[in-house]
């Protein structure tokens, strides 16, 4: 099973970052190869037949590792997660459930984009049954079912065109829309130099050089996205703005951006 060594070092990170049963689910996922073979062939549809951007190993690894630095942020802060609070699950259960979504949540691209979101949970279920029946006891059958309800309620909100109300899918919601560097959109601009329709999407997405999370001042998790031209605040205030706007996460959040040597303009 070929990896690219971005998915490779991507893979080395997130499995670093993790203990137990998402760990467990971590492994599972990035040793089927049914699963990479699926995420390569949404890849295939998003940037060659569509001519979107990055939306295969690379970006689902990367969204995955954005929503756990943030998970963890808040677990640091003593913020309990909504499987937690609802008294159905544990701390490691809710981040099983965003790392089972954020890692399965553009499956749907390899059919099409529109309601690529509804079709991403119809190809994911399967994986998610099979890994929750490995990981988890007949016994933990409520704790199963609701990190597969929310696991969906991720996939199904994460383009920000429906309400989510888990802090969990909330952190998919961000995670995917924290990946926004200048190299998920290098694929697309390669293959083609011809002005089209949307072209202000890829050129912003250039222009931004770094996406960092990390502690907050106020807060306790901190966006900060660097960028080495204006026309990068195009992707932030009208794609990623409104995905933080959107996700339950949305008060734990200080967001700051700005051109790179230049004063940092904070949003949140």
């Amino acid at each position: 099973m070929y990896k690219s060594v971005k998915q490779t070092n991507l893979e080395t990170r997130i499995l670093k970052m993790l203990e137990g049963k998402p760990l467990q689910a971590a492994q599972m996922l990035f040793n089927d190869p049914e699963l990479q073979t699926m995420q390569e062939y949404a890849n295939i549809v998003a940037i060659r037949r569509l001519g979107y951007n990055d939306h295969g190993p690379v970006h689902m690894r990367k969204a995955t590792l954005n929503a756990i630095k943030m998970f963890k942020l808040l677990n640091e802060a003593g913020i309990k997660m909504n499987l937690e609070k609802e008294g159905v699950g544990k701390a490691e259960d809710s981040l099983t459930a965003v790392l089972l979504s954020s890692l399965l949540h553009d499956l749907g691209m390899s059919i099409a984009r529109d309601s690529h979101e509804i079709l991403s949970i119809q190809l994911a279920i399967p994986f998610i049954d099979r890994i929750l029946n490995e990981i988890y006891n007949p016994e933990e059958l409520m704790t199963k079912t609701a990190i597969k309800a929310t696991a969906i309620e991720g996939i199904f909100g994460h383009m920000a065109t429906k309400h989510i109300h888990s802090l969990e899918a909330g952190l998919v919601l961000i995670g995917d829309g924290s990946d926004m560097e200048k190299g998920r959109a290098r694929i697309p601009a390669m293959l083609s130099s011809e002005p089209r329709v949307g072209d202000i999407h890829r050129t912003s997405a250039s222009a931004i050089q770094r996406v960092r999370i990390h502690k907050g001042e106020e807060k306790p998790i901190a966006i900060t996205v660097e960028m080495n031209a204006s026309v990068g605040f195009f992707q932030v205030e009208e794609v990623f703005f409104p995905k933080i706007n959107n996700s339950p996460v949305k008060p734990y959040i200080e967001l700051y951006a700005g051109v790179i040597d230049r004063e940092l303009l904070r949003y949140l």
